[in-house]
C-alpha cells in the first residue's frame, strides 16, 4: 500500500497547478489532505467524486479556513471526525478512517502564532496535541495499528529546518512545542521518515517569499507517525520535494498490505 499526505494550501488553487494530473499519477492507495479550505459545494464534481476514489470531506465552520480530506482507492470500514471539543471539531482538523486493523489518523494540527505572531495560539495547538494523543493511545492499547499523518506544524528537531537558531522563538520551534512531540516519540511512536533518513536538509515547508524554496530554506513540519504495531509493516519513507502546487510537499510511506489484516 502506498499512503500520501499533503497539505494543499488551498485545493481550489492547487488544482490549478495540477492536483489532479498529481494524484492520478501518484500510484496511491490512500491520500491524505489538509488545509483543503472548501466545502465539497464549492469543488468541481471531478474533485467531490473522482472516478476510481472513495472521498471524504470534513470542512471547516469558518468559511475557507482549515478542512481535511481523504481520498482512498478502498471504501473505510468506519470514518469519526470528532475530538468531542467544540473548540476543535469546529475547525475540521481531523479524519479518522478505519481499513481492517489499521487506522489512518489525519490530521491538520493548528499553527500556534496567532493572529498577531504572538504565539498566542501555542496552548490551543498543545491542547489539541493531548486530545489527539489520548484518542489515538486508545486506539494501539485497543490492538489497533495506527498511522497518524499531516501538517504537524512543528519542527521536532534542529535537523529539520534550515535556520534553527532564528527560529527558537517563533511557533514551530518552541521548546514547549518540541517537547510534546518528544513525548509521542518517548511513548513509541516512530517518525517513519527519520527511521529511514537520518540527514540534513530534508524539508516539507518553504516560504513563499521569493528563492526561499529554490535555496531549500525550509522546514520540516509534515510527518507520518507510526504505532509500533503499524511500524513492523512499514516499507519505506518519502518526502516528495520536488512535487510543487503548494507551500507544502507531499511526503509517502510504503506498507505492506498485512498491515490491515
Amino acid at each position: 500500500m502506498r499512503i500520501l499526505s499533503w497539505n494543499v494550501n488551498g485545493l481550489r488553487a492547487c488544482e490549478k497547478k495540477g492536483f489532479s494530473k498529481w494524484l492520478e499519477s501518484s500510484g496511491a492507495d490512500i491520500v491524505a489532505l489538509q488545509e483543503v479550505r472548501a466545502r465539497p459545494d464549492q469543488l468541481p464534481d471531478h474533485l467531490r467524486e473522482p472516478d476510481g476514489w472513495h472521498v471524504h470531506y470534513v470542512a471547516a465552520e469558518r468559511p475557507g479556513y482549515s478542512g481535511v480530506a481523504l481520498f482512498s482507492r478502498k471504501e473505510p470500514d468506519g470514518m469519526a471526525v470528532s475530538l468531542n471539543e467544540k473548540r476543535f471539531d469546529a475547525e475540521a482538523r481531523l479524519q479518522l478512517a478505519s481499513f481492517g486493523r489499521l487506522t489512518i489518523a489525519n490530521g491538520y494540527f493548528p499553527n500556534g502564532n496567532g493572529k498577531d505572531r504572538d504565539n498566542s495560539r501555542i496552548p490551543y495547538k498543545l491542547d489539541f496535541y493531548r486530545a489527539l494523543y489520548e484518542r489515538l493511545d486508545r486506539l494501539r492499547r485497543g490492538g489497533r495499528r495506527v498511522l497518524v499523518m499531516g501538517d504537524f506544524n512543528t519542527a521536532h528537531r534542529e535537523i529539520d529546518l534550515a535556520r534553527p537558531k532564528q527560529n527558537v522563538k517563533t511557533s514551530g520551534f518552541r521548546p514547549e512545542e518540541r517537547e510534546e512531540l518528544d513525548r509521542w516519540m518517548r511513548s513509541g511512536w516512530v517518525d517513519t521518515f527519520r527511521h529511514y533518513e537520518k540527514g540534513e536538509g530534508h524539508y516539507t515547508w518553504w516560504s513563499q517569499r521569493f528563492g526561499v524554496r529554490e535555496r531549500n530554506v525550509g522546514w520540516r513540519i509534515d510527518y507520518v507517525l507510526a504505532s509500533r504495531g503499524a511500524m513492523r509493516h512499514v516499507r519505506g519513507a518519502e518526502i516528495h520535494a520536488h512535487v510543487h502546487g503548494s507551500d507544502h510537499c507531499p511526503i509517502a510511506v510504503e506498507v505492506d498490505d498485512a498491515v490491515t489484516r
